[in-house]
């Protein structure tokens, strides 16, 4: 009887090279072939094959993948009857979701969805912006873009477009106006329910999922450790972030109390010189992998 092998599916496509720095950072790495759609992976129990997000959830319902990762825009483009098993927000650009939004000419007199009755919608989402005018009540001709969708308005050939945007940099440089947000997506770790109940291919998607979100949870964090006289302790802990707990212990033949502690990197550049005012010596700052 041959071992048992987890089919995972890996976003091809923007996605592709922010998911590869993830999983190498949660214990994996994945070698990437040029031209070839099934990567290495240093794992035994783990098969990888990369797919275009739009299509990944249409192959982990039919089973052809076990788990895969792809957007929440895109299951719910197809309808996908596959199991949610977590939320994972990262990207190309940013640690947030996405959004895709409703956006039409900056000059044009189109306010409100409603103002956009008998116009014509470009988007990749066909299906989902299909559904959303006719929950609605607005009739819309929407029509499927192959790309460059915010030249579409600019060049008369739709009235306005849904597009998926981060920032919405990239919206207001084609001269374009948000009136509507449409969809908040992020990237969603998803697994094909005969696979969801095999103990083991479960323990395995359990067991990445957790490691997973160990490394992105650890983006937003550093370790700081620092020799703090023991006398001034309550200096120290008073500029520390009052849910932290950090680790204290005895330096070797000495009143002084090595001091070690994980904060939110966003608060370092403040708090270092306020530890050090406070009469905290040896500062180090390192980076962490995984924090589960």
């Amino acid at each position: 009887m041959s071992a048992p092998t987890l089919k995972l599916g890996i976003p091809k496509g923007s996605l592709q090279e922010a998911t590869v720095k993830l999983f190498e950072k949660s214990g994996w790495k994945i070698k990437e072939h040029h031209r070839n759609y099934f990567p290495e992976i240093d794992d035994d129990d783990i098969t990888c094959s990369m797919c275009r997000a739009q299509e990944m959830s249409r192959y982990v319902e039919s089973g052809l993948l076990d788990c895969g990762l792809t957007g929440k825009d895109w299951i719910l483009e197809n309808q996908s009857d596959v199991v949610l098993v977590t939320d994972l927000i990262y990207s190309k650009v940013s640690s947030r979701p996405a959004r895709w939004v409703l956006a039409v000419a900056g000059n044009s007199p189109f306010k409100r969805p409603e103002d956009l009755q008998g116009k014509r919608i470009a988007t990749e989402l066909v299906g989902y912006t299909k559904r959303y005018f006719e929950q609605a009540g607005i009739n819309v001709e929407v029509e499927f873009s192959w790309g460059a969708t915010e030249a579409k308005v600019v060049e008369g050939l739709a009235d306005a477009i849904v597009e998926v945007t981060e920032t919405g940099t990239t919206i207001k440089a084609h001269g374009l106006r948000i009136i509507a947000e449409v969809l908040i997506t992020n990237t969603q770790f998803i697994a094909n329910k005969a696979a969801w109940a095999d103990p083991w291919k479960r323990k395995k998607i359990e067991n990445m999922v957790l490691l997973l979100q160990g490394a992105l949870r650890a983006e937003k964090l550093v370790g700081l450790k620092m020799n703090v006289p023991a006398g001034g302790m309550g200096k120290i802990m008073a500029l520390l972030p009052s849910l932290t707990s950090p680790t204290v212990a005895n330096l070797y033949n000495s009143d002084w109390l090595s001091v070690e502690v994980v904060v939110s990197d966003a608060t370092v550049r403040d708090l270092i010189p306020n530890l050090r005012d406070a009469g905290a010596e040896g500062i180090i700052e390192y980076s962490l992998n995984k924090v589960v």
